[in-house]
């Protein structure tokens, strides 16, 4: 992440950062919940995240998608700790044992509940499956919107490309924003209407686009970029 990745997203992408305080008094392990339109989505959210929780936090990768392939799959898992999910039903395979057993080593999950990256910038249905785990392990759901990714990195893309508006081209601005935290409940759809809601509600306002480390003023910012 440090040596290769972040300076590879810098490269493309003014990263924002916002709601990190609301992480503050968060424990893993969590169900980390995002929005899903780009193959940078990952990266993007793991750079987010504070390093307590990050150091800890597997994700989720379509098996049908990136463990067909034995290299694909070492290279993800590698890059990215990621650990195979099926997608069927609501979201997670009857047999998510592997998933039980992380979680209940102290692992945090990140998990896309629409199942697939979204095309055209239009939000998808956001299934149970995330919801269903929290509940099961007493966990609380952490949602995450990410925008600006599909713009770098749109489906059917194998890397990220610049924005090229003007003489030179330029670094797409890209916000992560975490959301109110949602302990669990016994009603895994309520959580998952919450989950949604956030989804549904739109970025927020622009500003300037530093870095992730630096905070501003108000405390409750964090920014890349520049």
């Amino acid at each position: 992440m440090q040596l290769v990745l972040i300076p590879v997203i810098d490269y493309y992408a003014a990263r924002r950062a916002t709601g990190r305080e609301r992480l503050a008094s968060v424990k893993g392990p969590v169900i980390l919940v995002a929005n899903h339109s780009s193959h940078m989505d990952t990266p993007v959210i793991l750079s987010a995240l504070p390093r307590r929780l990050r150091k800890r936090t597997a994700v989720a990768a379509a098996a049908d998608y990136f463990y067909r392939n034995r290299l694909v799959a070492s290279l993800v898992s590698l890059l990215f700790n990621t650990v195979p999910i099926e997608r069927r039903g609501g979201g997670l395979s009857k047999n998510g044992s592997h998933l039980d057993k992380l979680l209940e080593q102290g692992w945090s999950l990140l998990l896309y509940p629409e199942g697939t990256r979204a095309r055209a910038g239009m939000p998808r249905r956001v299934r149970r499956g995330a919801a269903v785990l929290a509940a099961a392990h007493n966990l609380t759901i952490v949602p995450i919107r990410v925008t600006g990714t599909a713009d770098a990195m749109p489906p059917g893309r194998v890397w990220p490309r610049r924005l090229r508006r003007g003489p030179l081209p330029r670094r797409h601005r890209i916000e992560v924003s975490f959301g109110e935290p949602i302990p669990p409940a016994g009603d895994p759809a309520a959580m998952i209407e919450r989950v949604q809601s956030f989804f549904d509600g739109g970025s927020s306002s622009a500003s300037p686009y530093r870095r992730f480390a630096s905070r501003s003023s108000s405390g409750d910012t964090l920014n890349v970029g520049g």
